[in-house]
């Protein structure tokens, strides 16, 4: 057996396990009636109008005849979607593939990035790239902890004005993370900060709330950097407040990325974690 072929096998059956404790089953939609339920799952998720989802059954079909894919999880019955995600490929030379758009209920995140992964492994990626929201805290601590994905790539307003109903009223800055599938990392592998961490840490701006926002290491190589508890329940409670944390947070992320900083971490209550290059997160077992 190839290592190759081997790293293809453990990550089948990675993604098989965690479909099992997630209680769902996943597989590939081609199907014009399986895309568009999954474009109804989109809407759902970003609350828009049925007719408005953020990806629309077609062109969801003109990726995947295009070589994308579509992977969507059902509920054990098969009666209902419970996650969904879209990837595509980028420069083949990179052997990166890019997620467009990814979903799903609590629990079942984790099922659906693993069956992306083993797709695109077999298809010869060896990164997966996507952008989230870097204020939600519990999406960052998915990314960077759960997964072992690092946050690379600061973007301001990336996609200009959004009106769905998540996203309505605020900047589109985006956190892009870049996943390696080849030695993903155990999620024990990186834990919150400690209180031996933070000591003799300098607090150096504060936050709109009026507590600290950034601590950077005494030595300089480390600094953490905090987000809201909620930032989909601010924006929608105090849109002037939840804009006052996206210029925070942006004039910290792109200063420690324009310094080599990468984000590694998250913790349970909403710090990021960044380090240099040259302090990498703790590699784990291949999976």
């Amino acid at each position: 057996m190839t290592a190759e072929t081997d790293l293809r096998e453990r990550a089948a059956r990675l993604a098989d396990e965690a479909a099992r404790a997630a209680g769902v089953h996943l597989r590939t939609v081609h199907d014009v009636t399986g895309l568009a339920a999954v474009a109804d799952y989109f809407s759902d998720v970003w609350r828009t109008p049925r007719h408005a989802p953020p990806l629309p059954a077609e062109e969801l079909h003109s990726l995947v005849h295009a070589g994308g894919a579509v992977h969507a999880a059902y509920t054990a019955d098969g009666d209902r979607l419970a996650g969904a995600c879209v990837a595509v490929f980028g420069p083949p030379a990179a052997a990166d593939a890019y997620s467009l758009v990814a979903a799903a209920d609590r629990g079942v995140g984790y099922a659906v990035k693993q069956t992306q992964r083993v797709w695109a492994l077999e298809h010869g990626a060896r990164t997966l790239r996507w952008t989230f929201d870097p204020l939600v805290g519990r999406n960052a601590r998915f990314n960077l902890v759960k997964l072992g994905a690092t946050g690379t790539e600061y973007l301001v307003d990336f996609y200009g004005p959004m009106a769905d109903g998540v996203n309505d009223g605020d900047e589109s800055d985006r956190l892009t993370v870049t996943w390696d599938l080849t030695a993903p990392r155990s999620p024990s592998a990186h834990g919150d900060p400690t209180a031996a961490d933070f000591a003799g840490a300098g607090e150096t701006r504060t936050a709109p709330d009026g507590a600290p926002l950034v601590r950077r290491a005494h030595d300089g190589r480390r600094l953490w950097c905090r987000v809201p508890d909620d930032i989909v329940t601010l924006r929608a409670a105090d849109a002037a407040l939840a804009r006052r944390w996206r210029h925070a947070l942006r004039e910290v992320l792109t200063e420690a990325f324009a310094e080599g900083f990468r984000a590694t971490a998250m913790s349970r209550d909403g710090w990021y974690t960044l380090t240099r290059p040259d302090e990498a997160k703790p590699a784990g077992s291949a999976v």
